[in-house]
């Protein structure tokens, strides 16, 4: 009896003096130690500067560009400075098929050339319009035994004097520039929501967010095949592939990164865009929606999880990692990379590390109330033309930018709304509008 008091005593003083001696809590700044391993390098890291003055772009030179024909990423078809007023107005709008719908979605930026303007409405019908908005022609692209509404997105691009297409039916068609006439059609197994890239004599896209594919510019038939795995948490459109003389890169839903060797096919790197936002919801989507976009030696690209990244484009190799997301191509110029981040911000990175210069907020949530707090606005872009950045929005606006200080310079009214990125030739910019609808700027 003695000795259980007395063991339960020494226990008891034991217990005291520990509860007597607190833990140190060391100053500093909490670091989590796995997010090396899921994250790359981040950029704060590379350059330990939080934020760098906002130098001097340097703009390349305007250039009075006739056609538009691709999306961005690639060097030989990008339009880096097209000529644009500085204060253009809205000259004429034209109707082009069904608009933004709740279920199906413009997603094809215009493509320009030889004075026509080529649009993709939301249920698969193509229409090219002149440059005084009269419509040249309509083509209906969707099966015969479905239905128009039962798919939607695509793409358009131009190249060895075809026009070529891309839809939600799982499609990649050929049609005469001129006429609209069905040249001929590839049926590629699953949906087609993302812009091809025609170079050379093959076209090049991304089907159902897993395949890569090399296509016969004149004729459609396979020429080779690339394939990861399939992800179901995508965002609607996938990105253009982007290429230079040798290489092909393709992006994929999943996060995933090819390159490729442009003829053959023959895989000779994979990367990842990883990484997310822990405190966003929507930062679990790991699609790459910003489209590959290649510059020399160097390739940018972005995701919806929170990350744009550098790399080598030859070996893949992770120059830089920046904690901003992307939702669109993004632009590089002068030094820097412009983008639109997941966040609704237009932001200036320095292209050297990805440290960030400046931010500029943009519209974000549609409705403040926390119950209806559920969509945000839809901004398009950036891209560069009569010496100011311009974002396209859902908004109902064209918002015109500084390029060095991020200032905003302007607003122009879009009727309805922008769902596309904004195109420029001729002196004019084009942007497709929510209610289908392209609308002529000058």
């Amino acid at each position: 009896m003695k000795r259980s008091s007395l063991i339960m005593g020494v226990a008891a003083m034991a217990i005291l003096a520990g509860c007597a001696d607190r833990e140190e809590i060391l100053p500093g700044k909490r670091e989590d130690p796995r997010a090396i391993l899921t994250e790359g390098v981040p950029a704060e890291q590379l350059a330990p500067e939080l934020a760098r003055a906002a130098t001097e772009v340097r703009l390349p030179k305007m250039v009075q560009n006739a056609n538009w024909t691709h999306s961005i990423g690639t060097p030989k078809t990008r339009i880096s400075h097209p000529s644009l007023a500085t204060a253009p107005q809205l000259v004429w709008s034209a109707d082009i098929g069904v608009g933004d719908g709740r279920r199906n979605r413009i997603t094809a930026d215009p493509v320009v050339v030889d004075g026509r303007i080529y649009t993709l409405d939301a249920e698969a019908r193509v229409t090219a319009t002149g440059t005084d908005g009269a419509t040249l022609w309509s083509a209906d692209l969707s099966p015969a035994r479905d239905a128009a509404s039962e798919a939607t997105g695509g793409g358009i691009a131009y190249g060895k004097g075809k026009l070529y297409v891309t839809s939600g039916f799982g499609f990649l068609t050929a049609l005469d520039p001129a006429t609209g006439e069905l040249l001929w059609k590839q049926d590629l197994g699953s949906t087609s929501s993302g812009a091809p890239t025609v170079y050379g004599d093959l076209v090049y896209l991304v089907g159902g967010d897993d395949t890569g594919w090399a296509l016969e510019a004149d004729t459609g038939r396979i020429r080779w095949q690339t394939s990861q795995s399939s992800d179901v948490n995508n965002v609607l459109g996938a990105p253009a592939p982007a290429l230079n003389d040798k290489f092909a890169v393709f992006a994929y839903g999943d996060g995933a990164l090819h390159g490729v060797f442009r003829n053959g096919g023959l895989r000779t790197w994979t990367a990842f865009v990883s990484g997310q936002r822990r405190s966003d919801a929507l930062a679990k989507v790991n699609d790459i929606t910003a489209d590959p976009v290649i510059v020399g030696d160097k390739l940018y690209v972005g995701s919806h999880a929170g990350r744009i990244l550098a790399l080598d484009v030859t070996t893949g190799e992770r120059l830089w990692t920046a904690r901003e997301g992307a939702i669109s191509p993004v632009l590089p110029l002068g030094g820097s990379i412009f983008a639109l981040s997941d966040q609704n911000e237009l932001l200036r990175l320095d292209a050297r590390d990805g440290v960030k210069i400046w931010a500029k907020d943009l519209p974000n949530l549609k409705k403040l109330k926390q119950r209806k707090a559920n969509e945000v606005f839809a901004h398009h872009g950036p891209i560069l033309a009569g010496g100011q950045l311009i974002v396209a929005s859902n908004d109902g606006l064209l918002r015109f930018f500084d390029p060095t200080s991020g200032e905003m310079t302007r607003e122009v009214t879009v009727p309805g709304g922008a769902t596309t990125a904004p195109v420029v030739a001729g002196g004019t910019l084009y942007v497709v509008g929510t209610k289908g609808q392209l609308h002529a700027f000058r």
